[in-house]
């Protein structure tokens, strides 16, 4: 299986700390965000990852090379401008291939990954969700025996990452498009399938929250230690 990390954005949350730095590179634990990923999909058995890049794109491959010195392959898929998380998938589908994909949004930090068979039948999707954070307490979708729905009274937040068919992208055109309309129609025709995960997530979408998740980093390592 391969995979797409999603690293296009402006990073406009994280200003001024985005100003001269592109959001994946901001450091955590000593390294840039991203190459949490990377590691994290080198251990899962993953050689091929594609990035879409965009704002700072050079810097951010100045930074990762062709993936070398993370036991993996990177292959770049770049955009003048962003083109969203449906555009930008749309464009590098090229070198995606025909077969499903774990996809991760850059910004998130996460301990787990999907199954690389967590896509079945004819499913188009497989969504990791998680409890709502406090930033946005209405969650996205419900879960109820493995499927995705929209219509639960309980609710959970789409965690940013997910095993995607590309034919969920199918007879889309070029440009900028969102992703979240495909996703909403797939679930209505109930070809979306999902797992809760409960262990440690965070969406590091400003400044305080990525302050707020090097502080717990740390009092895990030195709890590590004692």
């Amino acid at each position: 299986m391969k995979a797409m990390i999603l690293a296009a954005g402006l990073g406009k949350r994280m200003r001024p700390l985005t100003d001269h730095c592109p959001k994946p590179l901001l450091p955590v634990a000593g390294k840039p965000l991203i190459v949490h990923h990377l590691e994290r999909l080198r251990e899962a058995g993953i050689d091929d990852v594609v990035i879409n890049v965009s704002y700072r794109a050079e810097q951010i491959i100045d930074a990762l090379g062709g993936g070398d010195d993370y036991g993996l392959r990177i292959h770049w898929s770049r955009e003048t401008a962003p083109l969203e998380t449906g555009g930008g998938i749309q464009q590098a589908l090229p070198m995606l291939g025909e077969a499903p994909f774990l996809l991760i949004n850059g910004d998130v930090w996460c301990e787990t990954l999907p199954h690389p068979q967590a896509l079945r039948g004819d499913d188009l999707v497989h969504l990791v969700l998680v409890d709502n954070p406090l930033h946005h307490p209405d969650g996205d979708f419900g879960l109820a025996g493995g499927r995705v729905n929209q219509t639960s009274n309980e609710r959970l937040t789409y965690a940013g990452i997910s095993v995607i068919h590309p034919g969920l992208l199918a007879g889309q055109p070029q440009g900028a498009f969102a992703l979240a309309p495909l996703l909403r129609a797939a679930i209505d025709n109930q070809r979306v399938s999902g797992e809760r995960y409960t262990g440690h997530w965070v969406d590091v979408g400003t400044p305080e929250r990525l302050a707020a998740l090097e502080s717990q980093l740390q009092l895990q390592r030195q709890r590590g230690k004692e």
